[in-house]
Parts: structure tokens; C-alpha cells; sequence
């Protein structure tokens, strides 16, 4: 069975996102593919999270109930409740649905992007939570794909 793996289309795993991401850019949603899809997937699901935060982990980007036969993310993805394609967004800690860009107020920080291969959909509202998301997860994955990226505000080049 092929590993079950998530990519960039913007950045390697463990390289820095660039500015157009972020909040100090466009903060468009960076183009995201994924290979390897585990058989009994019926959904997929989608957190981005920066654990780095001042004040705990921060959540970016809260996606669910995409298609199990969806391969990508294109770049840019509308903020709203539902993505073209199949799929909501839930709510960011900005308070909003769709991506919220990395924006941390010092220092560099990680975003941990966890792609969750589920045996079931989840049938939760648009603008669901992240921890109501967790929860309905519980005892659905399947399988599991993630990468990290970084960013510091203030800084062109990698560290």
C-alpha cells in the first residue's frame, strides 16, 4: 500500500512558507496535494495549527467532509463555509472560516498542516470548531499525512 503523504505546492516540509501565505502578504492559501489515500477512506479532513503560539496552539485552518476521491487543494481557496469541490471550512482562531495565514507576533514559528483520512463523514455544520471536529473524529481515521512549515515576520531568507 503507498504511504499516505501531504505536499505543498509553495514549500517543502520543514521549509519557510513564503510571505504571499501569510498575513504580511495576500494570506491566500497555499496549494496543497496529497498521495496514497488509505482504501476505506470515506472523507477526508484537514487542521493546520501553530503549537508555537504565545498562548497555545493557534488553529490556521480548519477543513472536513472533502471527498475521499479529492487529491488537492488549490492555492487560494475563498474564505466560506463550503470549498468548490466538496468540503467545509470551519472557524479559525480569527474567528473566521477558511485559512487564516501565519502571522506570530515574534520569532519563528512552526504550522503543522495534518491531513486525516476518515471512515465515515463527519456531517457537522460549516464553521465547526477545530475541537468539534477532533471529537467527531474520534474513532474515524484511517490514516494520517502531515507536513510543517515555518515563518518569522520580518525575515526574508530562511533561518
Amino acid at each position: 500500500m503507498p504511504q499516505f503523504l501531504l505536499k505543498s505546492t509553495a514549500f517543502e516540509n520543514g521549509g519557510r512558507i513564503p510571505r504571499q501565505h501569510t498575513c504580511d502578504g495576500k494570506d491566500v492559501s497555499p496549494g496543497l496535494f496529497w498521495t496514497g489515500v488509505p482504501e476505506r477512506t470515506a472523507s477526508l479532513a484537514l487542521i493546520v495549527n501553530d503549537p508555537d503560539a504565545p498562548h497555545g496552539d493557534w488553529v490556521h485552518w480548519v477543513l472536513f467532509d472533502m471527498p475521499a476521491s479529492r487529491r488537492d487543494l488549490p492555492e487560494q481557496v475563498p474564505p466560506g463555509d463550503a470549498i468548490d469541490g466538496g468540503g467545509n471550512q470551519g472557524l479559525n482562531d480569527f474567528g473566521k472560516p477558511g485559512w487564516g495565514g501565519p502571522c506570530p507576533p515574534s520569532g519563528m514559528h512552526q504550522y503543522v498542516f495534518t491531513l486525516y483520512a476518515l471512515d465515515a463523514a463527519l456531517h457537522l455544520g460549516a464553521r465547526a470548531t477545530r475541537d468539534v471536529v477532533v471529537r467527531a473524529m474520534q474513532g474515524h481515521i484511517v490514516g494520517q499525512a502531515g507536513m510543517t512549515g515555518k515563518y518569522a515576520r520580518g525575515r526574508e531568507t530562511s533561518p
